[in-house]
């Protein structure tokens, strides 16, 4: 639980990173040239045209999403603690450390997101602090978020994300004692797969570690207690912080053994965009070397590749386009007394085509559907979803694509709802977290009967889409 190595920091904290060149502009420094041209390397590998619309500046996108996501390289711990200590000549004079002056300081509720040193996906951080202060002086409040962003904006893993905040704020600010305790939540992307495979995949994995310093070093202090405590008293759910046995393996769905069971496919893997990868992390600022990355960019590429578009295209061999016949059980058709039929929460992964990365969520489908006649199968509407959300796509496309399939099969009366969560929403300057976008599309007599959109849509129950 403790803290990392005192000697690392006191580097950090006096040096930190050069900042890049300001004499040039985003788009003209080399760093940030050579990770756009890694990015028109990836998505040829995945054979796009790079100089269609909507792919066309994607390589800017993300080269400057991921330079600002991963800024924390390039940013001074001590520039921010030593700007915000302020004189409190009464912390060292209270009575003990449980209350009154001098007591127990918690700042909650953080929001932040890091990128995943073993898959290079985004996860979400809910970040709380906890510190005694010490040679009368305190910290601004606003400075502990700084901080750990400079740290957040790295790739990490939980631990490692919790220790290096941890030991910053104790050796920048010299306090009694520090406390940090991160609540994390790593995206379960499924591969195609078992996405068609598993309709109950479960969409994330969790961690909740923690790292304490000076009085917080020992995890069974009193003082942990009134930590934790207060923190319930919000109603954050810490009962189980102290992770004795976490390990990498238990976090990144990438390390897990289902995933290691494709192996052959990350050793066939494009060694160009291997080797793309590679350059991107090292134009970040990163070692590719660093031993908790050698693995990273054949990981990532086995991801990416999930988009590939001539292994979407073999997936619907099978369908049959054109309207269906749905029949009676006994061969009849009729066509009076139609009601509309849903099908709601169908999932779907896909991949933003700006930024280059994850958004997920649900599909609602309704359509009219006579008395008697037997509706179309759920799992055939599944597989429609699937198959155009494993693409490089943007979401108003995904539900117009899908909405214009669905049509085609049932006659053209059919109303599609998407509701979506987007990566790009936190992992890039905007940093809104818990937005959602919903889209809707609406086809035949759903176009002109709002009774009928209203009474579809009154039916979709509420939607959950974070971590």
């Amino acid at each position: 639980m403790g803290a990392l190595d005192e000697g690392h920091f006191d580097l950090e904290l006096e040096n930190g990173v050069k900042l890049s060149s300001l004499e040039l502009g985003f788009e003209q420094e080399p760093d940030a040239l050579a990770i756009e041209d890694a990015v028109k390397v990836l998505l040829q590998g995945l054979g796009e045209d790079i100089n269609r619309e909507g792919i066309k500046k994607t390589p800017h996108r993300v080269a400057k999403a991921l330079r600002e996501g991963t800024k924390g390289y390039t940013q001074n711990v001590k520039d921010i603690v030593e700007g915000a200590l302020f004189p409190e000549a009464g912390v060292d004079h209270g009575i003990g450390h449980a209350g009154g002056a001098g007591g127990l300081v918690i700042v909650r509720d953080l929001d932040l997101f890091s990128y995943c040193q073993s898959c290079l996906l985004p996860f979400q951080v809910k970040f709380h602090v906890g510190y005694v202060p010490a040679g009368q002086r305190v910290l601004g409040l606003s400075k502990f978020s700084r901080v750990a962003e400079v740290f957040s904006k790295r790739f990490q893993n939980p631990q490692r994300l919790a220790d290096e905040v941890c030991s910053a704020l104790q050796h920048g600010i010299k306090p009694a004692g520090v406390a940090v305790i991160l609540q994390c939540s790593h995206l379960h992307f499924p591969n195609l797969e078992s996405a068609f495979l598993d309709p109950n995949h479960q969409g994330w994995v969790k961690a909740l570690v923690s790292s304490g310093a000076g009085v917080f070093e020992n995890e069974n202090a009193d003082i942990w207690s009134d930590l934790l405590s207060l923190l319930r008293f919000r109603g954050i759910n810490v009962d189980k912080t102290h992770i004795k046995d976490y390990a990498e393996r238990c976090w990144c769905p990438s390390m897990s053994s289902s995933s290691s069971k494709h192996s052959s496919k990350i050793e066939s893997a494009n060694q160009g965009m291997v080797a793309a990868v590679v350059s991107i992390l090292r134009s970040l600022g990163e070692d590719p070397l660093r031993e908790e990355l050698l693995g990273t960019p054949r990981r990532f590429v086995k991801w990416l590749m999930n988009f590939e578009n001539s292994i979407i295209d073999m997936k619907l061999n099978g369908f049959a386009f054109g309207r269906m016949d749905l029949l009676k059980p006994n061969g009849e058709v009729s066509c009076s007394n139609e009601h509309i039929h849903s099908e709601l929460n169908l999932s779907f992964w896909s991949q933003c085509e700006h930024h280059l990365l994850p958004f997920h969520g649900v599909v609602h489908i309704g359509y009219f559907c006579a008395e008697g006649l037997n509706p179309i199968g759920k799992s055939l509407l599944q597989s429609i979803v699937h198959f155009y959300g494993f693409k490089l796509q943007v979401q108003e496309r995904l539900n117009r694509q899908i909405a214009e399939t669905v049509s085609s099969l049932l006659g053209g009366d059919v109303i599609v709802v998407v509701e979506a969560s987007h990566t790009c929403m936190i992992a890039r300057g905007i940093e809104k977290f818990g937005s959602s976008t919903a889209t809707i599309a609406v086809l035949g007599r759903f176009s002109t009967d709002h009774s009928a959109r209203a009474m579809f849509l009154q039916n979709i129950p509420k939607t959950t889409f974070d971590g």
